[in-house]
């Protein structure tokens, strides 16, 4: 028996693409009393996990010098909303050796996203702007400076293109 057959799962809309190495802020509703707030928890993904409950991911962050991690389930209602800050540039699926560095060797390089899914996704988002046709005037002085320059004839190559007879 399979579990996602007995439950039926919707994925969270406010969630995008995760990969391992992003640096991202999660937004999640917090329950205090009768109050709920917003409270943003921002980190690099270490690991994400997908499964038939739904998966989730962990984040990590330093605070105060101590490394805090929280993990999200990807299904969460709680789970408010997610920002994708940076992309990483990884070769794991699990970054679970950021655990024993610090500081500058903690860094993780910046994946450059193809510019052709940039192009994608901010022509989705903004309606193309009306083009108007352009009309190709040129002023008239400058065709007749450009008639007043004659090229000069350099005689000197005249001379050198003729064969000698011997």
């Amino acid at each position: 028996m399979d579990l996602a057959t007995l439950i039926e799962t919707k994925a969270n809309p406010d969630i995008p693409a995760l990969s391992p190495g992003d640096t991202v802020k999660v937004s999640t509703k917090i329950v205090e009393g009768e109050k709920e707030r917003i409270q943003v928890f921002q980190g690099i993904v270490i690991k994400v996990r997908r499964g038939t409950d739904g998966g989730s991911f962990t984040v990590r962050r330093i605070a105060h010098g101590i490394g805090v991690e929280r993990t999200f389930p990807l299904l969460s209602p709680l789970v408010a909303k997610v920002e994708v800050i940076r992309h990483g540039k990884v070769r794991r699926a699990r970054l679970y050796y950021l655990r024993g560095l610090s500081g500058k060797a903690a860094r993780i390089k910046e994946r450059r996203v193809a510019k052709e899914k940039q192009a994608v996704n901010k022509k989705s988002k903004a309606e193309p702007a009306p083009t108007e046709p352009e009309e190709d005037i040129q002023p008239q002085e400058d065709n007749q400076l450009q008639e007043d320059i004659q090229p000069q004839e350099d005689t000197r190559l005249q001379e050198d293109s003729h064969p000698q007879e011997d």
